[in-house]
């Protein structure tokens, strides 16, 4: 069995995977709560690559979402395919790059 876990990082990443998850929902007839409504065996055959099956038999993407501000996280939650992400899955990292990028010199100078 294979699994990929999406990193969805910053403005970008997040922007960019939350239509990827659009897509890919299309793709394997996942509707926009994360339920299945496909007609194809083939669709469900390796939908466990992007997804944990959750309870009631709803799907939830195996994502990471990351970012410096709320908003772009904000964004996606109440975008079409919000409701496939876990709640847990949305870091909200409160230091500024200047901070992450200070911290990252420090810990490889010391």
């Amino acid at each position: 069995m294979r699994e990929i876990v999406f990193t969805q990082l910053g403005q970008y990443g997040n922007q960019i995977s939350a239509k990827f998850w659009e897509v890919i929902s299309d793709e394997h007839g996942i509707d926009s709560a994360g339920t299945y409504h496909g007609d194809s065996d083939l669709q469900l055959e390796r939908i466990n690559v992007y997804y944990n099956e959750a309870s009631g038999g709803r799907y939830v993407a195996r994502a990471v979402l990351v970012d410096l501000e709320p908003g772009t996280m904000d964004t996606v939650r109440s975008g079409p395919f919000g409701q496939i992400f876990r709640p847990d899955n949305f870091v909200f990292v409160e230091t500024g790059f200047h901070h992450v990028d200070q911290d990252g010199l420090d810990l490889l100078t010391s």
